[in-house]
């Protein structure tokens, strides 16, 4: 803040700003309404020095507004009586109507534009000011010393606060107390708020005093009694005569009043018939009456039919109770409306009474149907925003909802952080255009996927800032709209949008966006009403929005999690062609996956698997699963001992998850299925189990497609219940298609017809891995998955038996030299040479142990694959040991030659014993 002689406020922004610099925010001393004052008044090419204001003869000195506000600016003179207050009484274009002074004397020390009524304050030619900014900003604003744009206000200070038609919400006026900045006060604020509410208050009694000329105009013309002794209901709408308070119930009370409304708001003579509950039917009549002060209003008739036709019971419907219904609560409604005598009853010669429901001024009821339909719309919103979890999605129902109901265009626009669900930095630069919805399809707004980009003076950016709508009734005095892009306001302008409501999109302290509602069709402009109900409606979205944002960031997080966890790539084996395919759902990641994983003697395994659940965990649980199942596959553990295992950990898992008794926000592992299969190209052999897994798909060479009939097995997690396996033999370029639930359950769709579907797409035997993925996808696979997709297709190779050579043995230490001796021959008929003197010692090792060691039968085989393997069979299932010999002992050294000479060994175990194996490049010396 600078001062400068009398001068107060913030001067040295001031002067930058006028010098064409950028004028910081309120951390240097700017608030945000003034700054945007500022540049709209830069952009009218006003001047600070500029003193001479419009004067107009053309107001009303003695119209209802100074009327109801004469008495409330007598008690504000005598309450500053003696200091230098100025209060001012403006109408609703800033034209002063009304001057007060605290001091008699003070008028003949100030110019003409602060004495004088007739002078126009409006900020379009009076710059920043307190009138000006309150029609601008319409709410109480105050304005201090520098921050006022004209040069003569510089050593004053005003607060000002706008007057408002409580009815329509429409503001009459301006109620402004202008001071020296040295007088400045707190109590102010509400001492002016209080003001601004009793004029309030004396401008509805007027419209009060109206209605009661119409019901005395009604009630002479129908040649009653004198209404000087009937209670009169004012300050809420449709107060109901006797006889139809006791003749209806609530429901038909509430829809005979809607009626009675819309009826009266169409201001003309007219009539309709109202269906009631139990069959019956009202009939109402509106027709025009003029009070002897000329207020011209309309009053609203129940014809009601006779007592026998009123009582007799509709057919279908049984006799209506004895007795009176009770007389329904007044209803209040959202602003006081047209008012109605009790008793106003008379009888006509048919036997039907004719009963008042309704007098007033059209314009009354015309404001209670808005308002009844403002209410409406809310509610229909809470049913039709946030429908789904998708940000785009969410933002078009916030327009759909708005049109045509409140706007006649909306334009939605976002942050591309938003969409992607981050929060997006405040405020921002840039903004994606995500919506454009509207009455027709040629109004020529920036297109969807737009980048718009907007200037610090635009109404976008102000609601931004400030965190509330901003209205601006006339986009033709819209500057700072006008100045973010001229020609394209210029073809808006042309197509007759007249009027802009600029809401920013806020939830839980986030900016997410803002919305515009624009109207073309009605010539009347936006109101402070429609304000209020686009902000209610954006606050609603908002929060949809942000949820939805949430979501968006949870489950691209989760994806990617996911994808981190699967396999990168195929490891390199010949056992199988294998190809896959990964489709995570629509509504969330869950836990599917697949694994192919190299195991000893040319044997591969393939894994499918699902954890229940989406997000999040459910992506972590199943990496630890898969981390898990690849651990215990390295083991050469066979298929159901190996889900035997996983259940264990699952269990394990569960209870550390706090399972019974989960911690508060915990959410505990349910379980998952599994299906593992161990394929061995020498044998053609697949040893298959599962886990509460769907079955696998078997194509033949032939094109015969089966699911294969595997034991179920429950799924992991439920601890304590067996797994078992089954064994196949598959003929060479058998394809084996598993896949997990998500392909075939669908709720729009019959397990069998998908399974039907599945056996259609696999009866194409000479399609490759890669083109059988596709085909099941693209026929299978529902449009909109509701869980994930893992699917994994192998084509099994068989491996040609001359690349195989094995010996049987005794128990004899002579025969180790025998077995050698064969092994080395082999070796030359397979072209490795190279290879022998390494597998002979291999051999020697390996051998000696199972003949010392082991027992009988003994068996040696080898194989020509990618590597050269080496595997001995015997009958024990003691596994060896690899230890570090001393220098001392005798022996102990055997397997640790056998590790240096061999990529990888290892043992795995059989039913009747166990193979100790070693796995040599092809290239060994």
């Amino acid at each position: 803040m600078g001062a400068v002689g009398d001068r107060i406020g913030p001067v040295r922004s001031r002067d930058r700003f006028l010098h064409g610099e950028r004028a910081g925010p309120a951390g240097e001393g700017v608030r945000g309404p003034i700054l945007s004052s500022w540049e709209r008044c830069r952009l009218l090419g006003l001047s600070p020095d500029q003193s001479e204001l419009p004067f107009t003869e053309e107001y009303d000195p003695d119209g209802p507004l100074v009327r109801a506000a004469v008495p409330v600016l007598d008690r504000l003179q005598s309450i500053f009586a003696g200091s230098r207050m100025n209060i001012c009484l403006a109408d609703g274009h800033g034209t002063v109507l009304a001057r007060r002074f605290g001091d008699p004397s003070l008028p003949r020390h100030l110019p003409p534009i602060q004495i004088l009524p007739g002078f126009v304050f409006a900020e379009r030619v009076a710059g920043t000011n307190g009138i000006g900014l309150t029609l601008a900003e319409r709410r109480l604003v105050q304005v201090y010393g520098a921050e006022h744009f004209a040069e003569r206000s510089q050593s004053s200070a005003c607060t000002a606060i706008p007057v408002r038609d409580q009815l329509s919400g429409r503001i009459e006026g301006v109620l402004c107390l202008g001071y020296p900045y040295t007088d400045a006060d707190p109590a102010l604020v509400p001492l002016v708020r209080r003001a601004a509410e009793a004029v309030e208050r004396r401008l509805m009694e007027q419209s009060s005093d109206r209605e009661r000329g119409l019901l005395r105009a009604y009630l002479a013309a129908g040649g009653h009694t004198s209404p000087d002794g009937h209670e009169v209901h004012d300050g809420y709408p449709l107060a109901m005569a006797e006889l139809l308070q006791s003749e209806l119930d609530q429901s038909d009370r509430s829809l005979l009043k809607e009626r009675a409304t819309e009826l009266m708001s169409s201001a003309r003579r007219a009539a309709t018939e109202v269906p009631l509950s139990r069959g019956r039917r009202i009939t109402l009549v509106s027709r025009p009456v003029t009070s002897a002060s000329g207020v011209e209003g309309v009053v609203i008739e129940a014809l009601i039919p006779g007592d026998d036709e009123r009582h007799a019971p509709a057919p279908g419907h049984p006799p209506a109770a004895s007795g009176a219904a009770p007389a329904g609560p007044r209803t209040a409604g959202p602003a006081p409306a047209p008012s109605a005598a009790p008793g106003a009853c008379a009888p006509r010669a048919d036997g039907a009474v004719r009963g008042l429901v309704l007098v007033g001024e059209p314009e009354v009821g015309k404001y209670a149907v808005a308002a009844r339909r403002r209410l409406e719309l809310l509610a229909e919103a809470s049913n039709r925003i946030g429908t789904t979890l998708d940000v785009g999605r969410t933002a078009w129902e916030l327009a759909e909802t708005a049109v045509p109901r409140l706007a006649d265009f909306v334009t939605i626009d976002l942050p591309e952080a938003v969409l992607r669900g981050e929060e997006a930095p405040h405020p921002p630069t840039e903004m994606h255009r995500t919506v454009v919805h509207g009455i027709r399809e040629d109004c020529p707004f920036y297109p969807v996927g737009a980048t718009v980009t907007l200037g610090p003076s635009t109404p976008h950016v102000r609601c931004m800032t400030s965190g509330e709508p901003v209205l601006e009734p006339d986009l033709r005095a819209a500057f700072g709209w006008i100045a973010q892009d001229p020609e394209h306001t210029d073809l808006l302008l042309a197509h007759t949008i007249h009027s802009l409501i600029t809401v920013p999109l806020l939830a839980r302290g986030v900016l997410l966006g803002i919305a515009c509602f624009y109207r073309s069709q009605d010539p009347a402009p936006y109101g402070d009403d429609d304000r209020a109900l686009a902000r209610e409606l954006a606050a609603r979205a908002a929060l949809c929005i942000d949820n939805a944002r949430r979501y968006t960031r949870e489950h691209t997080l989760a994806l990617a999690l996911q994808h981190s966890l699967l396999p990168r790539g195929l490891p390199e084996q010949g056992a199988v062609e294998v190809a896959h395919r990964y489709l995570p759902a629509e509504s969330g990641v869950g836990g599917d996956w697949f694994d192919v994983i190299p195991l000893s003697g040319t044997r591969v395994a393939l894994v499918v698997g699902d954890v229940v659940g989406h997000g999040l965990h459910a992506a972590a649980t199943m990496g630890r699963l898969r981390t898990a199942a690849r651990n215990f596959a390295e083991l050469e553990l066979a298929p159901d001992e190996l889900l035997t295992h996983l259940d264990n950990l699952m269990v394990r898992l569960d209870r550390e998850e706090g399972g019974d008794h989960p911690a508060p926000g915990s959410t505990g592992i349910v379980g998952a299925s599994f299906l593992y299969a161990v394929y061995d190209p020498t044998s053609r052999q697949c040893v298959l189990a599962r886990a509460g897994h769907p079955p696998p798909a078997l194509v033949l060479p032939d094109g015969t497609v089966s699911l294969l009939d595997l034991p179920a097995g429950p799924p992991l997690g439920l601890g304590g219940l067996p797994f078992e396996s089954a064994e196949f033999t598959f003929p060479e370029h058998s394809q084996l298609v598993l896949y997990t639930d998500g392909l075939i359950e669908d709720r729009r769709r019959d397990l069998d017809v998908a399974l039907d579907q599945l056996r259609s797409a696999l009866s194409h035997p000479d399609r490759s891995p890669e083109d059988t993925c596709r085909a099941v996808l693209d026929a299978v696979a529902p449009a909109h998955p509701g869980d994930d997709i893992a699917l994994l297709v192998a084509r099994t190779n068989a491996l040609p038996a001359d690349r195989i050579a094995g010996w049987d043995l005794a128990a004899d230490p002579a025969q180790v030299h025998d077995v050698r001796a064969a092994a080395v021959e082999q070796l030359g008929r397979w072209g490795l040479d190279e290879s022998a003197f390494a597998m002979e010692l291999l051999l020697s090792e390996l051998v000696t142990n199972a003949v010392r060691y082991g027992t009988e039968p003994i068996r040696v085989r080898l194989i020509h694959d990618r590597t050269l393997i080496c595997e001995v069979y015997d009958g024990s299932s003691t596994a060896p040991r690899m230890r570090h010999a001393a220098s001392t002992d005798e022996g102990g050294r055997g397997l640790f030659l056998v590790a240096q000479l061999a990529q990888a060994w290892g043992a795995r175990y059989t039913t009747s014993g166990k193979v100790i194996w070693a796995e040599c490049a092809l290239d060994a010396a």
